[in-house]
């Protein structure tokens, strides 16, 4: 299939645009099912080449929605490794989408540049491969992401109104958030140089060759959050970066040690945390999960369990949702065990969020599911995590979950009664 991606692609997203409904629910199924089975490299290329310049805003926000799911799927390491055809075409794309006419598309753009600024050496890649002109512009969009967090995309079509001409092609909002990071800037007490220290001295800790002054330098951090928290939130990019190291390394002593530290630190930090969590679920999750050690399962399953005890779960649902679909094993059923029940505590206050997120998440499942759910997790098997989210979203939901049902395949209807059948 990588062969025909061009091609097929193209078409698909000029069919994103078409008023039918159903055309439309069949696209978002297609491509959804090539961001899944193909190979991330071309269907990366095939998305770019399709519909990144497109005059219509609705294709290129297929473009762009499709390409976050495929850049949080490969992760920013490899995606800005300086590989030929890909560094050299995502970064430039992402800032461009970024910076989109379009609501939609720049939101989702937003979210990849979000994501991929994560990468320690993110600003000299961002030298090397965007314009000068554009490099303040850029770097002024990812400032205020970091310090607003990105937030949900509005329902409604952002007014023109508090929109400035930037760079490239579009505009975005100009907005109380730059006027906010200014005053906030104006406003701290900590120097420069107080901050340039602590950044330093922390890092040099958490990266360090000897495991125990590693060790030392998650203690120091906890202590912190504890008697000196305002430093650490001010420097929160630069010290999770160092810090989620630590939460992936091989060293097995340093990582459980980790992940026990993270769950005091975010009951610490609560609410503050918010603006790292598309860095902390995968560090947590994607190895984690699926260890074969017990210890470092459990605790990485209670750092989740502190995340969505202390942080706003609204936050939580896009990053649960998108690996809940793109892990396998017992990863897998922990995930949709927990979309389950976020629906359960969201879908009541923001039923469309809920719907526009985990929707997508039960036709994958459905469409994909086998009837034995071979794939076990501790808890129980795919098929059995998805019967629970099926009937979460019924109890929520009730009927019209099975008229969003209709309008997808025969084989997602058909499991989705199967399943709600067996939950009864």
């Amino acid at each position: 299939m990588d062969q025909e991606l061009d091609g097929t692609v193209k078409a698909l997203l000029l069919k994103a645009a078409e008023s039918n409904a159903f055309i439309r629910q069949d696209v978002d199924a297609a491509l959804g099912c090539m961001v899944q089975h193909c190979t991330p490299t071309r269907s990366i290329n095939a998305l770019l080449s399709g519909g990144l310049s497109h005059l219509n805003a609705v294709v290129r926000k297929c473009t762009a929605q499709n390409l976050a799911n495929l850049v949080e799927k490969v992760g920013a390491a490899r995606l800005l490794s300086g590989g030929k055809d890909l560094t050299d075409r995502i970064l430039p794309a992402v800032t461009k989408l970024a910076q989109d006419s379009s609501q939609e598309p720049r939101y989702f753009g937003r979210r990849m540049l979000l994501s991929l600024s994560s990468h320690p050496d993110f600003d000299k890649i961002l030298e090397k491969y965007i314009p000068t002109k554009d490099l303040p512009t850029v770097r002024e969009t990812v400032i205020i992401l970091k310090t607003k967090a990105l937030g949900e995309m509005s329902q409604d079509t952002q007014s023109a109104r508090g929109r400035r001409s930037l760079p490239g092609s579009g505009t975005v909002r100009a907005s109380s958030l730059t006027r906010d990071h200014s005053h906030s800037c104006r406003s701290q007490t900590q120097s420069i140089a107080d901050k340039t220290e602590y950044i330093t001295q922390i890092s040099g800790l958490l990266s360090s060759k000897d495991f125990r002054e590693r060790i030392k330098g998650i203690d120091q951090l906890e202590a912190d959050c504890q008697h000196n928290p305002n430093m650490v939130i001010n420097n929160i990019f630069p010290v999770f970066d160092a810090f989620k190291a630590r939460l992936q390394e091989s060293n097995s002593k340093v990582n459980l040690y980790a992940l026990e530290s993270l769950q005091k630190i975010i009951l610490l930090l609560k609410d503050n945390l918010s603006q790292v969590v598309n860095l902390l679920v995968p560090a947590i999750v994607d190895n984690h999960l699926n260890s074969k050690n017990n210890a470092i399962y459990s605790a990485a399953i209670g750092a989740i369990n502190a995340l969505v005890s202390n942080l706003d779960n609204i936050l939580l649902l896009q990053p649960f949702c998108t690996k809940a679909q793109f892990l396998n094993g017992k990863a897998k059923v922990d995930l949709i065990e927990k979309v389950a029940d976020l629906v359960t505590e969201l879908y009541p206050r923001k039923p469309q969020m809920v719907e526009q997120k985990v929707l997508p998440l039960l036709w994958h499942l459905l469409g994909t599911s086998t009837h034995s759910g071979t794939i076990h997790g501790r808890g129980g098997s795919v098929r059995g995590a998805t019967a629970n989210l099926c009937q979460a979203l019924y109890v929520q939901m009730g009927p019209n979950l099975t008229e969003c049902a209709a309008s997808q395949s025969a084989n997602v209807y058909k499991g989705l009664n199967e399943l709600l059948i067996l939950s009864q």
